[in-house]
């Protein structure tokens, strides 16, 4: 198994990729709005989804007693994230337009599903290369 393939089975790796990415979507978000204070604003927007996050890690932690490491945990943390994201921007005021929603859904799973397909088919493509059988070119 590769280095990078090995690193994302790490638990900490993982839910620190989730945190950046969670990061990473506010920032570009506001960068798209030209929103003033990138840093600091990108925080702002970010902390309801890293809540959400974090309650997503929890949830798999508790209930599977397993590290959401893989695409079928990783919709568990993905729709936690949305979830209390969306509700805690709600709580506190700020906007939850339909439009919002649908593109922090879209992007959300592509970040937070995305590594973890990537990291799957990866792993596959090293398990059968360890195995002697050729890789599938698609």
């Amino acid at each position: 198994m590769s280095t990078a393939v090995a690193l994302l089975r790490r638990p900490l790796v993982g839910f620190a990729l989730d945190v950046v990415l969670v990061i990473v979507f506010a920032a570009v978000g506001r960068a798209s709005h030209d929103e003033a204070n990138p840093l600091v604003g990108a925080l702002l927007t970010a902390w309801p989804f890293l809540v959400g996050t974090v309650v997503g890690w929890a949830v798999v932690r508790l209930l599977r007693k397993a590290w959401p490491l893989e695409v079928g945990p990783g919709i568990t943390v993905w729709f936690s994230t949305l979830l209390i994201g969306m509700v805690l921007r709600q709580a506190t005021g700020h906007g939850t337009a339909v439009s919002f929603v649908l593109v922090a859904s879209v992007v959300l799973a592509a970040f937070l599903l995305g590594w973890r397909a990537l990291g799957a088919y990866a792993a596959g493509r090293a398990t059968r290369r360890a195995a002697g059988r050729p890789a599938r070119h698609t």
